[in-house]
């Protein structure tokens, strides 16, 4: 029996990497696709286009930055499907500057969508989630949430508030029923990590397709045991080390 099908998600960053690899396994097990956000409205078209070959999507494009879009958009989402039963708060930008060079627009940028937009997206996706058997959020953190690495340092502090108030958030709406999930990976293959860390290669890389298959892997097997949050090291890292 596919306890997926016909869930309704909303997942920002769906234009490429991470967020297309999920938006497509999702599809495949019948769960409608909300591509929620940014302006490249030929990328969220092509993401349209492969998740249509298995189940329903729909793309709304625009700033995540804006409060009133997200608002907007949120509605938009759930009077088309009737619902949303699952938050995939997945948008984010990286960073490779040094410390004493970042600038104040720099910072407020990267806070405002690793840390802003998921923040008032989880507050207006939350109402509709009450209302679900399934309900979901999962918030792709980073190992940055655990660690600081150099030239990153707004970066991590993003990821670290990230973590911070995904804790939270689970705890205050786990009597809800309401299931709120990170996964902090390490270095995924993705144009964003070309930003944060141009030394790495695409050998022994996570693949995006890893990612979307532990996303996958939380919505599946929504039994007694919960996971909390999952660690996902390359390859070539030596094990229990961010």
């Amino acid at each position: 029996m596919n306890l997926l099908k016909d869930k309704v998600v909303l997942l920002t960053g769906a234009g490429g990497g991470i967020g297309r690899a999920t938006a497509e396994k999702l599809a495949q097990c019948g769960m409608k696709i909300i591509l929620f956000g940014g302006n490249n409205v030929e990328k969220l078209k092509q993401t349209q286009e492969i998740v249509e070959k298995y189940s329903a999507g729909l793309a709304i494009p625009g700033d995540l930055t804006n409060p009133d879009f997200i608002r907007t958009g949120v509605q938009k989402a759930a009077a088309h499907f009737g619902g949303i039963d699952v938050l995939i708060n997945n948008a984010g930008v990286a960073q490779n500057t040094a410390f004493e060079d970042i600038s104040l627009e720099e910072f407020d940028k990267i806070m405002a969508i690793n840390l802003r937009t998921p923040f008032i997206l989880t507050q207006q996706v939350l109402p509709y989630l009450k209302n679900s058997s399934s309900a979901t959020i999962i918030n792709i953190a980073s190992v940055v949430s655990h660690a600081g690495y150099p030239q990153q340092s707004i970066y991590t502090a993003s990821k670290h508030a990230l973590l911070g108030m995904t804790k939270s958030v689970a705890r205050e709406y786990y009597k809800d029923n309401i299931r709120v999930h990170a996964i902090a990976p390490g270095g995924v293959y993705t144009d964003m990590v070309k930003v944060s860390r141009p030394d790495l290669t695409p050998d022994g890389m996570i693949l995006p397709s890893d990612i979307a298959d532990i996303v996958h892997f939380f919505l599946a097997n929504r039994g007694n045991a919960v996971i909390d949050e999952i660690i996902v090291h390359r390859v070539g890292k030596e094990p229990f080390l961010v």
